[in-house]
């Protein structure tokens, strides 16, 4: 199948990862989770403080940058991993994308797996930006970057089944929702919907969360899903909270406006 070769060509820096390494350093390391958790807490409830008698920082080049490098590092994992999980589901079933772990070592998506949940420590580098830029800090955006951080190291670590829909998903949302926030750093006017399309796409990522969540619970009861139920319930809680945040959020940011928007046409 030669479009199957071309999308799972791999590049050297893919060849070269050992996945076999970063597995046990994570199975060694996966609780240093909590004290970078901690350490972001405190950083947001001191940094707040100290803003409150602080002129506020522009930061628009800064911003822009970093917005920038995790738009593309989100697209090539989108790409990468995308493509891992086509070829899967279109050679071997969906109960084989959601149930195999070759996710964690196959090719291609091996490196793209670890990198997934490496990049949720540096990823709370966001909050940094809104609290010296005195921007409002809602309870989702924290609430967000702590527990995926705690949940993708936890879960890692043991290989569980549906890893692949969860990072692949979320890899492809914040590969828009990146270049939306880089845009908007550098000063181009991007349409508010497409800001709800964001939020849209990021409350179906939830759903197909949970629903993933009840194949494997299913499929392992008869011993095809390698998960525990212990994975299975935080995962679900994860996901039903945001479920609920992110439908908040956006009747919250949009609705009532679209209203006013509607009245005054």
């Amino acid at each position: 199948m030669n479009m199957s070769a071309l999308t799972l060509q791999e590049y050297e820096f893919e060849k070269q990862f050992n996945e076999n390494d970063a597995i046990q350093w994570m199975q060694d390391n996966w609780k240093k989770s909590f004290l970078f958790s901690a350490l972001y807490a405190a950083f947001i409830f001191g940094g707040r403080h100290l803003m409150k008698q602080r002129e506020k920082f522009e930061l628009r080049k800064p911003l822009i940058l970093w917005s920038l490098s995790l738009a593309v590092f989100s697209i090539f994992g989108a790409v990468r991993t995308g493509a891992y999980m086509l070829y899967i589901l279109m050679t071997k079933g969906l109960k084989q994308s959601v149930c195999d772990q070759s996710f964690y070592y196959g090719p291609v998506s091996k490196f793209w797996a670890y990198a997934f949940v490496l990049s949720k420590a540096p990823e709370l580098g966001d909050t940094i930006f809104i609290i010296l830029r005195k921007q409002k800090l809602i309870f989702l955006h924290w609430y967000h970057h702590i527990t995926v951080l705690l949940y993708s190291w936890y879960s890692y670590k043991d290989m569980v089944a549906g890893g692949g829909w969860f990072m692949t998903m979320n890899y492809g949302v914040h590969a828009v929702m990146y270049s939306y926030y880089a845009l908007r750093a550098a000063g181009f006017r991007v349409s508010r919907k497409f800001a709800m399309l964001i939020t849209l796409s990021q409350i179906t990522q939830m759903i197909i969360g949970c629903v993933v969540n009840c194949l494997v619970f299913s499929w392992m009861q008869q011993g095809q899903c390698p998960s525990h139920v212990q994975n299975i319930v935080w995962s679900s809680i994860m996901y039903l909270s945001y479920f609920v945040l992110f439908c908040h959020f956006f009747f919250e940011a949009y609705i009532p406006k679209t209203r006013k928007a509607s009245k005054a046409d």
